[in-house]
């Protein structure tokens, strides 16, 4: 697990690098890149975003704590990941209007 984050931190920075060179010529490039960086790094997380899921639905179980009371947890989680990311996106699409949109929607 530690090794992906590793990875993953990697490509975000060496995403960023890129993006920062790309963004004196073509601004949208830069953007476009840091999309497809966030949803490969997603998709590469995939394992270990299932593997922590199963912990958490192995720690509800022992808890004694019906799924119904912990379902809403991880929907939070996962509205707040995806507003984290939407959210970024659009700020440095230079869109914040929509990143405070995204936010509040997400809120």
């Amino acid at each position: 697990m530690v090794e992906q984050v590793v990875r993953a931190a990697a490509v975000c920075v060496t995403a960023s690098l890129l993006g920062l060179v790309l963004k004196r010529g073509s601004p949208e490039s830069a953007l476009l890149l840091a999309l497809g960086a966030a949803v490969a790094v997603l998709l590469a997380l995939g394992t270990a975003v299932a593997d922590i899921a199963e912990f958490f639905r192995e720690l509800g179980s022992r808890s004694g704590v019906p799924d119904t009371l912990l379902e809403p947890l991880y929907k939070t989680v996962a509205i707040a990941v995806v507003v984290k990311i939407g959210g970024g996106l659009c700020a440095d699409a230079g869109e914040k209007a929509l990143a405070a949109v995204v936010e509040t929607a997400g809120t």
